[in-house]
């Protein structure tokens, strides 16, 4: 399974979009750049299925762009125009040539949700691997309105014990892919989470 970081290129906010080529032909989320029917389209010409982890924005605004180009199938945990298919926590949903679980992961967002399988994490904005506030192992802010340190905590705790020690791939809808230990990665961004402080100076 082949996987493009399609929104890599954007000089625009965005998050992070990931292009799964296999057996079936996923992008997890949409992202903001206005570009990225064409970059999908360097890589292939058809898109099966998108999944979007959560609908903020960032995840979003190019989904019917997407839409429009290829007529996916549209997998969503929360209801959206454009959905096709609700995904629930312990469901499963097939991402390149691998089945991934659903993880229902809220804190940073109420309809959030993680993917996992025996070997990759899709972890939107619950988890990342680095930002602006860490290096190495983060986590979702939850200083906005409707979002909740406390619930976060207790996603990437059920996050953990759904994980197989065999997931070595992390894209994350925010800074780096991360390959290596994705556990200790998790582990470090609820530590880090449970600690209480503001994730930035500023909250």
């Amino acid at each position: 399974m082949e996987v493009h970081h399609v929104t890599e290129d954007a000089e625009t906010f965005t998050c992070n979009a990931y292009l799964a080529v296999g057996e079936r032909t996923v992008l997890v989320d949409a992202g903001t750049y206005d570009g990225v029917v064409d970059e999908i389209r360097e890589h292939t010409d058809d898109v099966d299925a998108v999944v979007l982890t959560h609908q903020h924005g960032d995840h979003v605004e190019q989904l019917e762009a997407v839409c429009e180009a290829f007529d996916p199938e549209v997998y969503a945990y929360a209801d959206h125009p454009l959905r096709t298919h609700s995904i629930d926590d312990g469901e499963t949903v097939a991402i390149g040539d691998e089945s991934f679980e659903v993880v229902y992961t809220p804190g940073h967002a109420d309809d959030h949700v993680s993917l996992v399988s025996e070997t990759t994490l899709y972890s939107g904005d619950v988890v990342v691997h680095d930002d602006g506030a860490f290096d190495y192992g983060s986590f979702g802010r939850t200083d906005m309105p409707g979002q909740s340190r406390e619930r976060l905590i207790e996603s990437i705790e059920d996050l953990l014990s759904r994980m197989p020690d065999s997931v070595e791939h992390m894209y994350a809808g925010h800074g780096g892919v991360f390959h290596g230990d994705v556990r200790d990665v998790v582990a470090t961004a609820l530590e880090r989470a449970e600690k209480r402080e503001p994730k930035y100076p500023d909250e």
